[in-house]
């Protein structure tokens, strides 16, 4: 019983991970504005009516059409990088107060960011309608072993809300909920290797929405139970899919272009090949832990993880594989660039450059 549950597990595993391979990530061009923002949860100004809305979120795996609309925006100016999100919703409620509380066991907006792509050393910022926040800065994602810095602070953080309806009222119905942000550009900086604003650059960067069903007991509202007295499954929308039920995969979220353009100029972003050719790297590190978690060991051969060679816009490129005393390398020298793009067995990504 327990070889199967394993068998199983490993099957889905696979399944997930070509899955995942097959869904492109969203893009979106955030412009400089040297307008003035106030941080009060309406996006109010002229920079935000222009700033471009993002696609509507969709459900994490990328297949289901969440029950209601969520749209995020974005700006930046020299000192802040601003986040607006609006997010239909007829029972708008919230009751953790304490900052740095599981704010996902309310509904909640979240915010992902990796400045340099490489999975490691990135934020997670979380808020419920009473605009309490809990901000981590995650060294790892949760796969690999390593520490979770839950006492980290936002230092000069902004964040409020704004609520078309009553917050915590079933007397009536809402309508929305929207959340506005601004992060300094010093916090952001620790994360991002050249320690500079990232003009004309991108950024990797996804937004998750958790939404429960409720119960509601003399007025008061609480997360929904089964009838085994269980908390049923929450819903999970995002900006840019994940193709499973995981935010923690940083390889999978989306692209945010900081554009020096002002809102409502036109602009351009194209993901990069060697950005597809390190889909493909990620690819095979899902499939070395796979065969790991099989085998008892590291696959000694790019054939046994279907890697011996990958094919990125018409293009053959070889792959090669070393194998360490810590784990092994994997990496190819890009056909568009020239670089050498390394991925470690832990997951971390190493550029060359030429």
């Amino acid at each position: 019983m327990k070889y199967s549950l394993i068998l199983i597990l490993i099957v889905t595993f696979q399944v997930q991970a070509c899955a995942q391979t097959e869904k492109t990530p969203r893009t979106y061009i955030a412009h400089k504005t040297s307008e003035k923002i106030i941080v009060d949860g309406k996006a109010e100004e002229i920079a935000w009516e222009k700033a471009p809305e993002s696609q509507d979120f969709i459900d994490i795996e990328g297949v289901k059409i969440p029950t209601y609309q969520t749209n995020m925006k974005m700006l930046w100016d020299e000192e802040y990088l601003y986040f607006y999100a609006k997010m239909e919703e007829p029972h708008i409620w919230a009751t953790l107060k304490q900052r740095d509380t599981v704010i996902f066991y309310n509904n909640d907006f979240e915010i992902f960011i990796d400045p340099d792509g490489d999975t490691h050393n990135y934020y997670e910022f979380e808020m419920n309608a009473l605009n309490t926040v809990w901000d981590l800065f995650i060294v790892k994602p949760y796969r690999e072993p390593a520490p979770v810095v839950d006492g980290w602070d936002i230092q000069g953080l902004q964040s409020e809300v704004y609520i078309e309806g009553t917050l915590n009222d079933a007397s009536d119905k809402d309508k929305f909920w929207s959340v506005e942000v601004a992060i300094p550009w010093e916090v952001l900086k620790e994360a991002n290797t050249h320690n500079e604003i990232p003009k004309n650059e991108f950024w990797r960067i996804n937004f998750s929405r958790v939404n429960w069903d409720f119960d509601l007991k003399d007025g008061k509202y609480s997360r929904a139970k089964n009838e085994k007295g269980e908390y049923k499954h929450e819903y999970n929308w995002v900006w840019s899919s994940q193709g499973v039920i995981n935010m923690h995969e940083p390889e999978h979220w989306g692209y945010v272009y900081f554009s020096e353009k002002t809102p409502g100029e036109n602009e351009e972003f194209i993901i990069p090949d060697d950005e597809k050719i390190k889909w493909e790297l990620y690819r095979l590190y899902r499939a070395q832990k796979v065969y790991k978690n099989e085998n008892g060991e590291w696959a000694k051969e790019l054939s046994a993880i279907d890697g011996e060679n990958l094919e990125v816009e018409s293009k053959k490129i070889q792959v090669k594989m070393k194998l360490n005393q810590a784990g092994w390398n994997i990496w190819v020298e890009s056909p568009f660039s020239g670089d050498i793009l390394l991925i470690k067995e832990d997951g971390d990504f190493i550029k060359q450059e030429n």
